[in-house]
């Protein structure tokens, strides 16, 4: 979708069309952008950067409050349009899925009338445009769905891969990041035909086990599975402050109640994971984690919150302002279905 909760606003309010719009917390609080409109992209506004720093770009930007129950409400008459075409569908968030679309419900055989049908649909049920990528797999299907936005609709034909794959900015490779691009960069890698003069070994030396899948893409390999049932990966909740906290105890009392939140979610999901995650934030925007992986899953928020506060004596928290905190759980067990057994203490005497 494009822009999609900023178009949600622009089209429930009509006084936003064709204005600035950003969606997230308060430029006046420690707010955060959640989503801009192109009219605010073109003074450089973008997610997660600092609704402060957002409104100093545009002064006479329209600051909204996110209605996640909106998006969602929205993302669900999308989805189903999905559905009407292929079973096969991946979401990855609410504004965004893969579809296989090989084998389909119209049995039409061109992906790229699909895709046009979907755009189309999506347009007369939801006022609301969506851009496409047709290609031979996700990894191009991904990169083709950001070259034409807004309304765009991009077909990479197997037969145009690799001399596309070879023209492309490394910095445009979904999956490279901005502190990959530039070692990349520093290495003399600045497109697809640069990283495919690279061997595995020394991608792998330079990039772990990254490397792998950078030699992949740059040859346009890819047999990632378009899976409809996608396995949730991690379980937390992070909290901005609307000012900078140095009190270490008010700090470990925080995380109490976060490690009880973040409990009460597991167990509604009849989840439990092994790794628990530490995120801090200080005041100049620096951002921290700490991990801990257990021999044994756990969902209490007592084991959470006394990891999460081990894992504090490991960071600059108080000596540093913090302004975000957060801890998730991942290594989960859903793939086995939930909760496969409890560790008990046994009560030896000595």
């Amino acid at each position: 979708m494009d822009a999609f909760y900023a178009s949600v606003e622009q089209r429930d309010f009509p006084e936003y069309k064709n204005k600035p719009v950003v969606v997230g917390g308060s430029p006046q609080g420690r707010g955060v952008v959640a989503a801009a409109s192109y009219e605010a992209r073109k003074f450089g506004i973008h997610s997660a950067m600092p609704a402060s720093r957002a409104v100093k770009l545009c002064p006479h930007a329209i600051f909204v409050k996110p209605r996640f129950d909106v998006y969602r409400e929205v993302s669900h008459q999308i989805r189903e349009i999905f559905f009407e075409y292929t079973d096969l569908v991946e979401p990855l968030s609410l504004d965004e899925a893969y579809l296989d679309v090989t084998e389909n419900h119209k049995n039409n055989p061109s992906a790229t009338l699909i895709a046009r049908d979907i755009k189309k649909k999506i347009k007369e049920r939801t006022g609301l445009t969506a851009s496409a990528g047709v290609a031979s797999n996700k990894f191009l299907a991904k990169i083709a769905s950001d070259l034409d936005k807004p309304d765009g609709l991009s077909v990479i034909p197997p037969g145009k891969a690799q001399p596309f794959i070879e023209k492309l900015e490394i910095g445009k490779f979904y999956g490279v990041g901005k502190a990959t691009k530039l070692k990349m960069e520093s290495l003399g890698i600045k497109n697809g035909a640069d990283l495919k003069t690279w061997d595995e070994v020394d991608l792998v030396r330079h990039f772990g086990k990254s490397g792998h899948h950078y030699y992949r893409i740059a040859r346009g390999i890819d047999h990632r599975e378009v899976k409809p049932d996608r396995i949730r990966k991690s379980i937390g909740k992070e909290r901005t402050f609307s000012e900078d906290i140095t009190d270490l105890e008010w700090i470990r009392n925080f995380l109490d109640e976060l490690s009880k939140k973040i409990a009460a979610s597991m167990k509604k999901l009849n989840a439990a994971g092994k790794t628990i995650t530490l995120k801090v934030r200080y005041e100049d925007f620096e951002t921290v984690t700490r991990s801990q992986t257990l021999h044994h899953y756990t969902d209490r928020a007592e084991d959470l919150a006394r990891i999460a506060k081990e894992l504090l004596n490991q960071t600059e928290a108080g000596a540093r302002e913090v302004r975000l905190l957060g801890i998730s759980v991942s290594s989960l067990n859903l793939a086995e279905g939930g909760i496969i057994g409890e560790q008990l203490e046994l009560p030896f005497r000595k």
